[in-house]
């Protein structure tokens, strides 16, 4: 297959991807297409749940392993979308669709990259792609539970739109569950522990909060409280507001640490997190992948968003075609040129690497 004709089947790939729903824990139809591939191309994969993977025809276990990663599938579009956002409409250069730049480019990239090094033979290690489920809502079934069943991996790259250029570090998350007490009673009688009023210097509290450490490549840690509910009738004073906040991490932090930090200084009757398992990552800038990802003219940063890099304990890369900005948003899109160039992009860096 020539490169125009793996630029050509990548896009065809991912037009079908659009055409079908594939809402996290729903995924079953798009790993059907998945598979459809590796069985054109004669690529020995396998299936796990709703995650398909497969690694190199001449696996060598005395070699060092790369992983490379995306996920297929996508949130639920917003109200706000004026095309179908299931009907991979190509206008002006761009495939719209549900999907197409978060993270369907950066998969079928990864995909295409993955077929064009299946047969070789002189590798200079081993690779596994993994198109996994369950990204967007961080579930139990998605690369998180590939890590014990693939070959043990050394480092990385995550498939996620950043315009090919390199992700070197990325905010965890950690979001809490916290509550405001107050005495509840009749709105028609005196109370001077309203609950939300209380909120009000909670709320305060928050937004004058600062975590003292920052990064060289992740910045600051960012607190937003996201969500406030109290409360069931007009004429009764709530007993507790509820608030949901939302902490990304930089690597200055590790996730526990955050959660003492606020249950020990926040100003909230009960404070909890909901999780800890979504770490911040990074990988040193003079790693390999990402020495040559610079020698080939590409830039480094560090994201503010989640990926499946969060589940990973070794070294890993965000990288991939399409613009952040676009995910989650109405009218979806990517360039198709964005991804033929993601396609020569990954090969190269490929090739170039030596892990």
């Amino acid at each position: 297959m020539t490169p125009k004709e793996l630029k050509e089947e990548a896009i065809n790939l991912l037009k079908q991807l659009i055409k079908t729903q594939s809402f996290s824990s729903e995924e079953d139809q798009t790993a059907l297409h998945i598979e459809d591939w590796f069985k054109r191309y004669n690529i020995d994969y396998k299936r796990t749940q709703n995650n398909v993977w497969a690694v190199n025809k001449y696996f060598d276990e005395s070699k060092p392993t790369l992983l490379l990663n995306s996920h297929h599938d996508t949130v639920k579009p917003n109200s706000a979308y004026t095309k179908d956002p299931f009907k991979a409409i190509v206008e002006d250069g761009k495939l719209y669709g549900l999907g197409s730049n978060d993270a369907g480019g950066c998969l079928v990239s990864l995909i295409a990259a993955f077929t064009h090094f299946y047969n070789a033979e002189d590798l200079k290690y081993n690779l596994v792609i993994v198109a996994s489920a369950e990204e967007e809502s961080s579930g139990p079934n998605g690369l998180n539970s590939m890590l014990s069943i693939i070959p043990k991996v050394d480092v990385a790259i995550v498939g996620e739109p950043t315009l090919m250029n390199l992700a070197v570090a990325e905010k965890g998350l950690v979001v809490f569950d916290a509550v405001v007490a107050g005495t509840p009673s009749h709105a028609a009688h005196p109370n001077d522990n309203n609950s939300i009023y209380n909120t009000i210097e909670v709320l305060q509290w928050f937004k004058d909060f600062k975590f003292e450490k920052t990064s060289e490549a992740l910045g600051n840690v960012k607190l937003t409280v996201t969500q406030i509910n109290a409360g069931s009738q007009h004429n009764v004073v709530p007993g507790h507001v509820d608030l949901v906040i939302d902490v990304r991490v930089n690597d200055a932090y590790s996730n526990a640490e955050i959660a003492e930090i606020l249950q020990t200084q926040s100003p909230c009757t009960s404070i909890k997190p909901r999780s800890l398992r979504l770490n911040s990552s990074c990988i040193p800038l003079d790693h390999p992948l990402v020495k040559e990802g610079v020698a080939m003219g590409r830039t480094t940063y560090g994201s503010p968003t989640l990926s499946d890099q969060a589940v990973l304990s070794c070294p890993s890369l965000k990288l991939g075609p399409g613009d952040s900005t676009r995910s989650h948003s109405a009218d979806e899109f990517i360039y198709l040129h964005e991804i033929e160039e993601g396609i020569e992009i990954y090969i190269e860096l490929l090739n170039r690497v030596i892990v």
